[in-house]
């Protein structure tokens, strides 16, 4: 190949990063043949190379015609339409090995060519290296495939965005199938946060789900998420269970009690690690969190006193059931105990109410609520993680984390979708808190993240890291990002909303996985938080056909406009757009229904409401 054929103009403007070119006559005719493959000139986001000695930097073209004309030529006529802005993005020998960053820059009159599909195959990658994995092909390149480095995805972070139905859920999908494949990646570990239940069918061979109300009879064999209430700091505690308090003493008092009955628990069932000079309010110890509402609600609701001298009664004035027992409640099934009205019996013998010093009773009624509706049972009556009185347990968080990040096969799915929406966000900051203090105080360990590291996949992600919100999940997630690197955590954050995501955690992200986004506020915001100085490439956004991205970042050589390789139809996420009308017929159809079927006679809408009362959209599993 000479350089006459791919030659296309010479450097006349360098302004940091950005090069103006002025283009030949010769490269105007619109398309060119090298080595047989046809090439159009002047493409956005096509790559280019200047030769400057031994070295060859490479750049991506970001403009082309008059509105690409350097600021000092605008005024002269003469100049026309024939310039081309290009980026900068790195540097590398001929045919040799390709390196982000520059350390030179071009100088005016230098010439700049155009890169073949052949030198590309160069830069790209070989996809025979093992840390490389395919996940598709470049758009404009059939022949060359799309390879991601696997150790910069995970430990430097990454971002899958794109607007609602332009293959997102599908490209995640095919990646978790990359990065899961046990013959080349043995001991990968991934943990998924699956807010809508999508990716269960996509990920059933390599995955172990968890769910709430987890069905192992299942197509999925799922199995039952819990995560026990005292697990949960302090603070975690509190806002999932008791609220805000109206003033500081309450919660200390409240505290106070925790704090009580972990140091019982310790003393009556000694736990390696934990001893009562190093035990906090915040320490995973097991208590039953039943028996401190039932005790508190007593004091609250039921501290009555006998005759004008504040003489406390023997006994609480209990109501009396049909039976004549005292109705005492029932701490485990949060049932409160109920107390006589205030009488007077005598004038000697009034019964008066003296209020107790704490005020919490809308706090204790809202606890007690929660311990009585079944939703609320993954955290306050989680099996075999559930305390008795004393505070023994059958399993130990030892198990539930093995469960998590320490299975036989490499994908665990967290199927948020039944978590209420009250408690949404605190529940998945503590549950990102957990693995990240698990992880970072095992560090040194076999199990830490150092030696086998866990990448955490966030989808939905603008739900719980908004940052409108300051959130427990969203300060966790900024520490993953910030630290996680170095304790083996690596974050990829999934969101068709990316202008809603907290900014520090965006900017943390070292790869960027951009489908379509027609939002021009979603794009400025990738834009933004990008490295490159890449606005031409990222103008494309709103162009892009289903399931083609764009790469940018770390994990890839270069910037790339790929085709995502969807994964088989019956192993693509629960998450198609309903069919309206399909020309094939019901029998044939992968997913019958739409309006181009007869209407059911008769349609049974009981059983609609079936799964809804039951919060359960499996009618087979209703009955």
């Amino acid at each position: 190949m000479s350089n006459k054929e791919t030659y296309l103009g010479d450097v006349q403007d360098v302004n940091g990063t950005s090069v103006s070119i002025s283009l030949s006559k010769e490269s105007l005719t619109g398309f060119v043949y090298i080595d047989g493959q046809g090439y159009r000139i002047g493409q956005i986001g096509s790559f280019v190379r200047i030769p400057i000695g031994f070295n060859h930097l490479f750049g991506i073209v970001s403009q082309v015609g008059a509105s690409a004309t350097p600021v000092s030529q605008v005024e002269n006529s003469s100049v026309g339409n024939r310039w081309m802005t290009i980026q900068l993005i790195g540097e590398g020998p001929k045919n040799g090995i390709f390196r982000r960053g520059l350390s030179q820059y071009p100088t005016i009159g230098d010439e700049v060519h155009l890169v073949s599909e052949k030198e590309l195959k160069t830069i790209y990658g070989q996809p025979d290296k093992p840390y490389f994995v395919k996940i598709g092909h470049i758009s404009n390149a059939d022949s060359i495939p799309a390879l991601i480095d696997v150790n910069k995805l995970v430990t430097r972070h990454s971002a899958i965005v794109g607007t609602t139905g332009s293959g997102k859920s599908t490209t995640v999908a095919s990646i978790m199938n990359a990065l899961s494949d046990t013959e080349k990646y043995p001991s990968s570990r991934i943990l998924m946060l699956d807010l809508h239940g999508e990716y269960g069918q996509a990920l059933q061979d390599k995955a172990h789900i968890y769910k709430i109300n987890g069905d192992a009879s299942s197509k999925f064999k799922e199995k039952k998420f819990h995560i026990p209430f005292w697990a949960l700091n302090f603070d975690e505690l509190c806002k999932i269970s008791f609220g805000d308090f109206s003033n500081e003493k309450d919660k200390n008092v409240v505290m106070e009690r925790v704090q009580k009955y972990k140091l019982d628990s310790l003393n009556h069932s000694p736990r390696k690690g934990a001893s009562a000079d190093t035990l906090s309010v915040d320490s995973p110890i097991p208590f039953s969190i039943h028996h401190l509402w039932h005790e508190l609600f007593i004091e609250v609701f039921g501290t009555y006193y006998k005759g004008r001298g504040g003489k406390p009664l023997d006994n609480l004035a209990y109501e009396i059931d049909a039976d004549g027992n005292e109705i005492k409640g029932n701490p485990l099934q949060g049932i409160p105990p109920i107390f006589k009205n205030i009488v007077t019996e005598k004038d000697e013998e009034k019964i008066f109410y003296l209020p107790g010093t704490l005020s919490i009773g809308k706090q204790l009624l809202l606890l007690g609520t929660k311990l009585r509706i079944p939703r609320y049972n993954f955290i306050f009556k989680p099996d075999q993680w559930l305390p008795d009185v004393d505070g023994t347990v059958t399993f130990d968080l030892d198990t539930l984390i093995k469960g998590w990040i320490g299975s036989d096969k490499p994908v665990t799915i967290l199927d948020l979708s039944g978590v209420p929406s009250d408690i949404l966000q605190t529940t998945i900051g503590a549950l990102l808190r957990l693995l990240y203090e698990a992880l970072f105080w095992s560090r040194n360990l076999s199990q830490g993240g150092r030696h086998r590291p866990l990448l955490l996949v966030m989808e939905e992600a603008h739900i719980y890291l908004n940052d409108k919100l300051e959130g427990m999940a969203s300060n966790i997630v900024q520490r993953i990002v910030k630290e996680g690197r170095k304790y083996g955590i690596g974050a990829m954050i999934v969101s068709q909303r990316p202008s809603e995501i907290n900014p520090t955690i965006l900017s943390q992200c070292g790869t960027f996985i951009a489908l379509r986004l027609t939002n021009a506020s979603d794009r400025n915001h990738i834009t933004s938080a990008l490295s490159d100085n890449l606005d031409g490439l990222t103008s494309m956004l709103p162009i892009l056909r289903t399931g083609e991205a764009i790469i940018l970042g770390e994990a890839v050589k270069l910037p790339m406009r790929t085709t995502i390789e969807p994964p088989p139809r019956n192993r693509r996420p629960d998450s198609q757009d309903p069919i309206i009308f399909d020309e094939v017929s019901h029998e044939d159809s992968q997913n019958p229904g739409g309006w181009g079927i007869p209407m059911e006679v008769n349609p049974n809408y009981s059983e609609l409401v079936e799964t809804w009362r039951a919060q359960n959209p499996k009618i087979d599993k209703v009955k």
